[in-house]
């Protein structure tokens, strides 16, 4: 994990890198939540009312992902609700690019990705925004591999050895120390997170939001969270191949420096 710095300081450099409290308006909630959702039928309404039971004021950004199982149908009870917008599109495109369709929309001060699935549990909510709402990080990304839950301590795996190895890439291009970057649960500023000018179409999105905070110069803080892993089997849609695209990302971003002006730290590591 990267260094530690005083709450107060960490702060300061937040509030730095932030927008004036009023392009967050008194109503604005404080979380958005979005929910990247792929012919996840069996899945989508329970994820909902788990993450509607979850802490904090929050909206909630659904974006079908070209589903051909029958999560349009599951969602359509969900129309009308005050909390969720609905977003769809007509094909698949993939998780990065769900991502940005539903980013256009957010409103909430911080933003944080939740899979349709049940892997994540949206109780640990607390565990990943809390820091930031003390100052004590920029930005939270919940890992698996901290402090497992008791009696589900998480087996080496072809996964869990994809995740090392980018967890090695991060280390050597960036100099960032991370036990899980490929977690779901990454929390930013939601205006951080648009001045990063994303462009990922499917998995990668998680290695280009990396690779681009730490040129950003922001300091990235790890908690650990609860994980009830699926295989592919069950239905887990990531492949080997993704892997290959992830680190092909890393370096790819290596050269990325955030615009001038957009009011973001500039303290981005030397090439």
């Amino acid at each position: 994990m990267s260094g530690h710095a005083t709450p107060e300081a960490a702060l300061a450099r937040q509030t730095a890198s932030m927008p004036s409290d009023d392009a967050f308006p008194p109503e604005a909630p404080l979380l958005t939540v979005i929910v990247p959702v792929y012919n996840e039928a069996t899945t989508v309404d329970e994820i909902l009312r788990r993450v509607l039971a979850a802490p904090y004021s929050k909206e909630i950004i659904v974006v079908d992902d070209g589903s051909t199982d029958g999560t349009a149908h599951a969602l359509e009870g969900w129309k009308g609700h005050g909390q969720i917008t609905l977003l769809e599109h007509s094909k698949n495109r993939g998780k990065g690019a769900a991502v940005r369709t539903a980013l256009v929309h957010a409103r909430g001060r911080f933003t944080i990705i939740q899979d349709a699935d049940l892997e994540y549990d949206p109780q640990d909510y607390r565990q990943v925004v809390e820091p930031l709402l003390s100052g004590q990080a920029e930005v939270v990304y919940g890992s698996r591999y901290l402090r497992p839950t008791p009696g589900k301590r998480l087996r080496w795996s072809l996964f869990r050895f994809g995740v090392a190895v980018l967890n090695l890439g991060v280390r050597l291009f960036y100099g960032l120390r991370l036990t899980d970057e490929a977690t779901c649960y990454k929390v930013f500023p939601t205006e951080v997170l648009r001045r990063m000018d994303l462009q990922s179409e499917r998995f990668e999105f998680c290695p280009e939001v990396t690779a681009k905070l730490c040129r950003m110069g922001l300091q990235v803080r790890e908690v650990p969270i609860q994980y009830n892993a699926r295989s592919a089997r069950d239905g887990k849609k990531i492949r080997w191949v993704d892997g290959l695209h992830a680190i092909s990302a890393l370096w790819k971003w290596r050269s990325w420096r955030p615009a001038p002006g957009t009011g973001v730290p500039d303290r981005v590591h030397a090439d």
